[in-house]
């Protein structure tokens, strides 16, 4: 079997013109150094993949969240196509040891760059696209994105403690809670800050953290979890 085969099993794609595939691992770099090569670089597939791959995100995004606005929508967009989530993508297809690129680059750390491996993951969903056509090709996302999906999703559309310990508070008729910082430790470069969350003038609970907003956080977790107890207020 080889290696292109092997890929072709893990994409879950069989493709019918092979050199496409191998088009979209064809990193810049290699062009640079491999005479006599005949297949161009992976950008124009890229360059379709991107596209594609914004479009079937944002469909799928559209359809299953029908009470999400427009702001809303785009947050969880950018969060999927974003190069970091593509990467980890890619890494799950094993897309950087298929990569073509020069000495330099592999020298350098070239499969495992994030831009790189993210662009490869783009320039291979245009590959599938032209060879397999737009229902293949929308399958081949939504497979290689449902892990991200899931644990996207779930991350973004979760509120913030703050914004739920205000929100609890609220419901039950108690003021806004307010935090008051404690203390601040460490150097300039290493600082931890300690705060305090308190409602009607009652200390809920402290947290801790590298910024004010982080302690803040924590200080809201904290409460809450108290709250969900019976504990802190009368």
């Amino acid at each position: 079997m080889t290696e292109l085969d092997s890929l072709q099993e893990v994409l879950g794609v069989s493709f019918e013109d092979i050199f496409l595939l191998q088009q979209a691992l064809v990193h810049r770099s290699y062009l640079n150094e491999a005479n006599g090569f005949s297949l161009p670089l992976n950008e124009r597939l890229e360059f379709l993949g991107d596209a594609f791959l914004g479009l079937v995100v944002t469909e799928r995004l559209f359809k299953d969240f029908p009470d999400l606005q427009e702001g809303e929508l785009t947050k969880l967009r950018s969060a999927l196509v974003r190069t970091d989530t593509l990467a980890r993508v890619a890494v799950s297809l094993d897309l950087g040891n298929h990569l073509l690129m020069g000495k330099g680059e592999k020298e350098t750390g070239g499969r495992q760059k994030r831009r790189n491996l993210a662009c490869t993951f783009e320039a291979v969903v245009g590959a599938v696209l032209v060879d397999q056509g737009l229902e293949k090709a929308r399958d081949f996302v939504l497979r290689a994105l449902a892990s991200e999906f899931g644990s996207t999703i779930e991350e973004k559309l979760e509120k913030d403690p703050k914004s739920k310990l205000q929100e609890g508070l609220q419901a039950s008729q108690r003021p806004a809670p307010t935090y008051r910082l404690v203390e601040s430790t460490g150097p300039d470069h290493e600082k931890v800050f300690t705060v305090e969350v308190l409602a009607e003038g009652i200390v809920l609970a402290q947290g801790t953290g590298k910024s004010k907003q982080k302690a803040e956080q924590v200080a809201a977790r904290e409460a809450l979890k108290k709250l969900e107890k019976g504990e802190g207020l009368v």
